[in-house]
């Protein structure tokens, strides 16, 4: 095995052979002066030529190779430095990442390895326009990595919630392999998209296996993702691993994979896996992970005994992944590998002017979709209040999800803490604040019984049970854990609407709903079945509120569902305000956080906690 000791060594007798060449031409220079003979020249050149050729013969059989491996992920639709949600200029972005990577071939060329991780046709409004509006267009997604020139990609769970007609579509555009080892093509047995990629850089052999986080039934609806299933990570990767160290002989073995380093088991599958992976699969020299937007660079041991790199970018773009490798060859073999690995901030890089021109057109276009006015609200309203009480935010789109299904009941959680949609014009903007995700809108038989359970659940995740007056209301962390300052994400802390409630916050978990009446007040019933317009995430089980909440088998829930919209739910938000012109939302208030003297002052004390500011 080559190590440093072999190195030097190889280097020194280098430098003796060439320091005996030196002295014997000074040996020969000096006769060739006394004797004053043409032979004597014709030797010396002969000998140099020897000894310069013999030395680059030894350089040429010790080789240092340098590798970049760069990789972007969860960059959630950030493909221009703008925000077509909040309509301001935004960090991080694509086009700011096209400027490092332009910087970095300047120096290394083709060694340059540009991957991206999943999660890239969901979040900003341009990936929607170009995902549903402009379906005939080459996708801005395919043609902006096409530009960049991107090496290689792999598929995020929200890349399948876009539906097969968007990714299939943007598959095909790609000039590059999109991975994805544990998608599987259910009539095949095989993976529905390439399960590895493998290159040569200056005689270095690289493989490069991508797989996705396999939870994705635990949140998408099938028909989103039909005729595939999805494989445990270290399941596939046995198997992958075998074939291309049988097959290809990689000197380089990468993992692409969405999936953070570990945790959260969702009905039989492992969402985050990577770290597992790497431990007990040997052969990676490096795992770059994703989807769950938190920043990673750390090295584990595998089983025998060698060291892997973690490294993750978290999300936006606004940091890339960059992994160095220094490879030494010798005699056309690699004999030893350095991995070092950095998170790069993409504040330090400008926007890439060349990069904006060319998809001046497409930024035109999305620009004119978000600024389409479809209605106007009478004043503003925040998602912040939504974690205290009812809320004129949260309650607008309880209200839409009743109107739009004819439910009883609404479920309903705040997607975002910082949503807010300002008084006067509505525009298509809006709506992204309004409802952050393409999720379906379904409506579900739910029993009573099923009902109550549910929010006991819901409130478990989002209410501390207070012992005290001066306790904090919310179930909080003392430091941002990924979901700011909440120990669980708020996107599981659903209220109902169409039924008046309360929730005692000094009662555990089962005693502390009390559901009195239906809001048309009709009695509520416990044993009655009852429709309920929920999201087609929860729906699906995500969140676990209808499985271990109402206590639903998850195999049962598909049979639950009398009604979904063949669009996203965002679509027909949109579409029901432009058919009201005016909204003028307000609080329901068909449900109370209680005692009061005990939570009015705790939601005020946790509110100016949470957001700087007290709560009106």
């Amino acid at each position: 095995m080559w190590n440093g000791f072999s190195f030097f060594s190889i280097l020194g007798s280098i430098l003796v052979e060439y320091r005996e060449l030196l002295v014997s031409l000074r040996q020969l220079r000096q006769m060739s002066d006394k004797m004053k003979t043409r032979p004597i020249y014709f030797i010396i050149s002969l000998i140099t030529l020897w000894g310069m050729s013999h030395l680059q013969l030894r350089a040429a059989e010790n080789q240092t190779v340098t590798l970049k491996f760069m990789e972007t992920s969860d960059v959630h639709g950030c493909y221009f430095p703008y925000d077509f949600i909040q309509n301001k200029q935004m960090r991080g972005s694509l086009a700011r990442v096209s400027s490092y990577v332009k910087e970095q071939r300047e120096q290394y060329g083709q060694n340059v390895i540009l991957m991206d991780n999943g999660d890239i046709l969901q979040g900003q409004p341009v990936a929607y326009y170009y995902n549903y509006m402009d379906t005939t267009s080459v996708h801005v997604c395919a043609a902006m990595l096409n530009y960049m020139r991107y090496d290689v990609g792999n598929m995020g769970n929200h890349d399948v919630e876009t539906g097969h007609a968007v990714y299939d579509r943007w598959v095909k555009q790609c000039e590059f392999p999109v991975l994805g080892a544990n998608i599987i093509d259910v009539k095949t047995g095989r993976p529905y998209l390439k399960p590895y990629e493998v290159m040569e850089r200056d005689g270095v052999k690289i493989a490069i296996l991508g797989m996705i986080t396999p939870a994705i039934p635990s949140w998408l609806p099938e028909q989103l993702w039909s005729g595939l299933r999805f494989e445990s990570m270290k399941t596939c990767a046995e198997k992958w691993v075998k074939e291309i160290q049988e097959k290809e002989h990689p000197d380089i073995l990468i993992g692409l994979f969405h999936s953070g380093p570990e945790g959260n088991r969702l009905d039989n599958a492992i969402e985050n896996e990577s770290a597992e992976v790497a431990k007990n699969v040997p052969g990676f020299d490096v795992i770059f992970m994703g989807h769950d937007h938190t920043r990673w660079n750390e090295r584990v041991a595998n089983v025998k005994g060698d060291s892997v790199l973690l490294i993750d970018p978290a999300n936006t773009a606004k940091v890339v992944s960059e992994v160095t490798f220094t490879v030494q060859k010798q005699d056309g073999k690699v004999v030893s590998k350095q991995v070092e690995g950095r998170l790069v901030n993409m504040d330090d890089y400008a926007v890439d002017s060349d990069f904006m021109d060319t998809f001046h057109e497409q930024y035109k276009a999305t620009m004119d979709f978000v600024s389409r006015k479809i209605g106007r609200m009478e004043h503003t309203i925040s998602s912040k209040e939504a974690f205290f009480g009812p809320s004129a935010f949260i309650d607008l789109i309880h209200q839409l999800q009743l109107d739009i299904t004819g439910a009883d009941i609404s479920f309903c959680a705040p997607l975002s803490a910082y949503a807010e949609i300002q008084k006067g014009d509505i525009c298509v903007s809006d709506m992204f604040n309004l409802y952050k995700f393409e999720n379906m809108l379904y409506t579900m038989w739910l029993s009573g019984k099923e009902v109550k359970n549910f929010l006991e659940m819901s409130y478990d995740l989002w209410v501390n049970q207070m012992k005290s007056a001066d306790e904090h209301l919310l179930l909080l962390n003392e430091k941002d854990n990924g979901f700011g300052r909440f120990r669980n994400p708020s996107f599981n802390f659903d209220s109902a609407a169409g039924i008046i409630y309360t929730v005692d916050v000094t009662k555990p978990r089962g005693e502390r709903i009390t559901i009195e009446r239906m809001a048309d007040g009709k009695p509520f019933e416990l044993d009655k079945q009852y429709k309920v317009a929920v999201n087609s995430y929860r729906g699906n089980g995500g969140g676990d509120l209808l499985t271990k909440g109402a206590g639903i088998p998850k195999a049962e829930l598909s049979k639950r569902i009398i009604f979904s919209t063949d669009k996203d739910l965002r679509y027909y938000l949109m579409q029901r305000i432009e058919e009201v012109k005016v909204l003028d939302p307000k609080p329901l208030n068909q449900w109370k956080f209680i005692p009061e003297e005990w939570t009015v002052p705790a939601a005020q004390r946790d509110y100016k906690l949470l957001f700087g500011t007290d709560k009106d």
